[in-house]
C-alpha cells in the first residue's frame, strides 16, 4: 500500500513526518512525503520518497504582522493547490493531511476516492480548554475560547478561497467553499490524529469523536549520526552551554539578535551556543559557538536551557531533553506553544520578540538555569514524554483505517 504524506511550511512544520514515515516505511507501507523542494534532503535522509510541492515558504520567515501573513499565506497556498494536484497524478492508496495541507486534500479526495486522515502539529479544533493557536495563550474562558475557535477556523477558511476554487475547477468539481467542505469533514467524523505530547495538550473533553491526541511525532536522524567535531570539543570544554536560536523566524533581525544573544550570556556568566538559523545568528569568541542544523536530539540533552521561538517541534523537544527553555514567540502559534511550556513549569515567561532585550533576556536565564523549579518541570515532562510512542499510536490507527 502507497501511503502519501502531504505537509507544507517551515522545517518544523516538515520535520516531525519524516520520523512518521519512517515508523511506517518500517511497518512494509510504501511511503511517499510531498513537501516543497527545500526538505528533499530531509525526505531521501529517511528513506521516503520524495515528491515536489511547488511554493516556497522561505518568504514568509519576515513577515510577522497579521495582515501581511493572511496575504502571503493565502499566495503560498494557491500554488501549493496546484501541485499537489500534479502530486496527485502519480496515485497514492491512502493520504496523511498535516494541518495546511488538509483543505487542499479533502477536494483531491472526493475527486479520487482516496481515503485520508489528518496527522496535524497543532490542535485547531475549537475547545473551551484554551483559546485557538493562532491567537496567543491567554485563555478567555471557556465560551469565549470556542467562540474565538470557531472564529479562527473561518479566518483560515478564507485563506483557502482562491485555492479551492481553482483546485475545484481543475478537478471538475462543483462549487463548494472551504468553509462548506470543512463543516462536511467534521460532520462526517473526519479523523484527525495530533502529534503533540497530551503532556502539552491533554485531549479536550469537548472535542467531537475522532479527535485524538497521541503524541510527538520526532524527526528522523541517523542513529550513527554525531556533532560536529568543533560543536563537540565546545561541550565538552566547559559547563553546559545554553542555545539560542530563532528556527526559520526572525529573517534579516541576525546582527541585532546576535548582539543581544551575547550580551545577554556575558551578564548571566553562560556559555552559549548560537544556531544561524534564517536569522543568521552568528558569533565568535572563547564563550560562544555558531553551528547550523544539529539534531535536537543529540544536542538539548546536553544544554543548561534553550532560548527559542517557540515552534511547536522545538519545544516539545526542549521537554523530551528534559531542558528549561526561554521563549521569545515570533508569530502564528508561537505564543500558543510559549504559553503552554511556561504553564507546565518547563519555561519562564515568554518574552515577546519585539519586546526582547539583553537584560530581559539575562534575567529569564538566570531563572531557567538557576532556580531548579524549570529544570524540575522539564524533568517530570521529559519522564512522560518518554512513554509516549506517538508513531506507534499513528500506525496502529492507519492498520485500523486500512484493515493492515
Amino acid at each position: 500500500m502507497r501511503i502519501l504524506i502531504a505537509a507544507a511550511g517551515s522545517r518544523g512544520d516538515v520535520a516531525p513526518y519524516t520520523g512518521l514515515g519512517a515508523e511506517l516505511r518500517r511497518a512494509g507501507y510504501d511511503v511517499v512525503l510531498a513537501t516543497t523542494d527545500t526538505f528533499a534532503p530531509l525526505v531521501r535522509d529517511a528513506g521516503l520518497e520524495f515528491r515536489s510541492l511547488p511554493a516556497d515558504p522561505r518568504v514568509r520567515g519576515g513577515v510577522t504582522g497579521k495582515r501581511e501573513l493572511m496575504r502571503t499565506a493565502a499566495a503560498f497556498i494557491t500554488e501549493l493547490g496546484q501541485g499537489f494536484a500534479d502530486a496527485m497524478d502519480e496515485g497514492a492508496d491512502l493520504l496523511l493531511l498535516s494541518t495546511t495541507t488538509a483543505p487542499l486534500g479533502w477536494h483531491l479526495t472526493e475527486a479520487t476516492g482516496t481515503p485520508s486522515l489528518g496527522v496535524y502539529l497543532q490542535p485547531t479544533a475549537p475547545t473551551g480548554d484554551f483559546p485557538p493557536v493562532v491567537t496567543g495563550s491567554r485563555s478567555l474562558g471557556r465560551l469565549a475560547n470556542r467562540a474565538t475557535g470557531r472564529f479562527a477556523l473561518r479566518m483560515a477558511d478564507r485563506v483557502y478561497e482562491q485555492a479551492v476554487a481553482k483546485l475545484r475547477h481543475r478537478l471538475q468539481l462543483p462549487a463548494a467553499s472551504p468553509s462548506e467542505m470543512r463543516r462536511r469533514q467534521e460532520r462526517a467524523n473526519w479523523p484527525i490524529l495530533h502529534g503533540v505530547s497530551p503532556a502539552l495538550v491533554p485531549r479536550p473533553s469537548d472535542w467531537r469523536s475522532g479527535l485524538e491526541v497521541v503524541g510527538n511525532w520526532w524527526p528522523h536522524h541517523d542513529p550513527a549520526e554525531r556533532l560536529p567535531t568543533d560543536l563537540e570539543d565546545f561541550l565538552r570544554a566547559g559547563p553546559r552551554p545554553v542555545l539560542i536560536g530563532f528556527g526559520s523566524m526572525a529573517s534579516g533581525d541576525g546582527e541585532r539578535l546576535s548582539e543581544i544573544a551575547v550580551r545577554a550570556l556575558r551578564r548571566a556568566g553562560l556559555r552559549g551556543i548560537l544556531q544561524a538559523g534564517s536569522a543568521g545568528l552568528a558569533a565568535d569568541g572563547e564563550d560562544v559557538l555558531t553551528i547550523g542544523d544539529v539534531p535536537h536530539a543529540l544536542l538539548f540533552p546536553r544544554l543548561a536551557a534553550v532560548v527559542h521561538h517557540g515552534g511547536a517541534g522545538t519545544s516539545a523537544a526542549a521537554l523530551r531533553a528534559g531542558v528549561p527553555a526561554v521563549t521569545v514567540p515570533v508569530t502564528a502559534d508561537q505564543p500558543f506553544w510559549a504559553g503552554r511550556l511556561a504553564a507546565l513549569g518547563a519555561a519562564t515567561d515568554p518574552i515577546p520578540f519585539r519586546s526582547l532585550t539583553a537584560e530581559r533576556l539575562a534575567d529569564s536565564l538566570d531563572h531557567a538555569v538557576k532556580q531548579q523549579a524549570h529544570s524540575r518541570a522539564a524533568a517530570r515532562a521529559a519522564h512522560h514524554l518518554v512513554t509516549e510512542n506517538g508513531a506507534g499510536q499513528a500506525l496502529k490507527a492507519i492498520q485500523q483505517l486500512t484493515g493492515g
